[in-house]
């Protein structure tokens, strides 16, 4: 990351200097169409102080719990979203990257790239219950299966999953991919949906019962994607691509729908089931695009809200309808040197924070 934003390893950010696109091109495909249309009807209604210094990455909303899970540095922080305060933290997650949580068996896990392992911790007292091994290297994505109980870590360096079960911490068996994976979702029915980062990019499901890839199709026209969501009334995948694009598809079928226009340095995708909104969180020009699903197939790109330049991972509470983006702020851009030709602005010490943006 620029930062911490997320590159291709997802540990760190770089900067993305390019602006968003203006949305005035109407995009179709065989099978479905997208349109835009002004008007992002988001903004920026509170920041929520976290401070310290390090990377951050994934983030996860417990909408029952109320509570806001983001890797930041070495550990994982705690908000209460009712609040907008700092709760607790989880120390000791090396080079973490993403959160699962299993509320039905009060258990929470994190992903830690740098020393490949799981932690394993009480869902109320965030006490550590335990640290796991997987058979990977550097877990990035992480997801818990509700149908099998299952928990699913996405090694980005072995190119492949690691399965473990949620209640005892066992490793059940590995999943060889096609690549290097990035986010994932489930239908909730033993199916497991994992972008692989390719050019174009590519869709993997996974049998979460048999631990066996029953399916790969292309994204066609859409590269590296890296955020990933799912409607599972319409069966459909949302996901992000480093080519400005939102790439639309049917995991059933396996064929692409339609795309949508998004921005620059885009990392996460969130969909809102009973609002009907997608939303895409932009880095690299501090946007975040909100797209409307007039229909299974058909989509509206209604703007872009203004966030933060490296604001581009995010989660959504389904609740409140409320997203939450992961920032910092930046101090001036060092002069170029020989030995640092394309310096980096720095972030400032302590500026960690979370953006809270609310529909209008």
């Amino acid at each position: 990351m620029l930062l911490p934003l997320k590159v291709r390893s997802r540990q760190y950010v770089r900067p993305l200097l390019t602006l968003l696109a203006a949305f005035s091109a109407t995009l179709h495909t065989e099978a479905g169409s997208a349109q835009t249309a002004p008007g992002a009807g988001y903004h920026i209604t509170k920041t929520i102080p976290v401070g310290a210094d390090g990377g951050w990455d994934y983030a996860t909303v417990d909408a029952v719990a109320r509570r806001l899970y983001v890797s930041h540095a070495m550990k994982m922080v705690v908000i209460d979203i009712d609040r907008d305060t700092v709760v607790g933290e989880l120390k000791d997650t090396p080079g973490i990257h993403g959160i699962a949580i299993a509320p039905e068996l009060q258990r929470g896990f994190t992903s830690n790239g740098r020393d490949s392992s799981v932690t394993i911790f009480d869902l109320k007292s965030l006490n550590v219950l335990g640290r796991v091994k997987v058979t990977g290297t550097n877990p990035d994505a992480i997801h818990f299966d509700a149908a099998t109980k299952r928990v699913f870590t996405f090694n980005g360096r072995s190119a492949n999953a690691t399965a473990l079960d949620a209640a005892t911490g066992n490793v059940v068996g590995t999943i060889a991919l096609a690549g290097k994976p990035e986010f994932a979702q489930t239908d909730g029915r033993g199916r497991l949906f994992v972008n692989i980062e390719t050019d174009p990019g590519q869709i993997q499901v996974i049998d979460t019962r048999t631990l066996k890839v029953t399916s790969t199709f292309t994204l066609t026209g859409c590269d590296g994607p890296s955020g990933l969501s799912y409607d599972r009334a319409n069966d459909r995948l949302f996901s992000a691509c480093d080519n400005r694009l939102l790439a639309v598809s049917n995991p059933t079928a396996g064929t692409m729908v339609t795309t949508v226009p998004i921005g620059p340095g885009v990392d996460a995708v969130s969909y809102d089931e009973s609002a009907k909104l997608l939303f895409a969180s932009n880095g690299g020009d501090g946007t975040m695009t909100v797209i409307r699903q007039d229909s299974a197939d058909r989509y509206t790109a209604l703007g872009s809200a203004a966030t933060r330049v490296g604001s581009r991972t995010m989660t959504l509470d389904p609740v409140t309808h409320r997203v939450y983006l992961a920032t910092v702020q930046y101090g001036p851009t060092p002069a170029p040197t020989a030995e640092q030709p394309r310096p980096r602005a720095p972030f400032i010490p302590g500026s960690f924070a979370i953006l809270v943006l609310d529909r209008e």
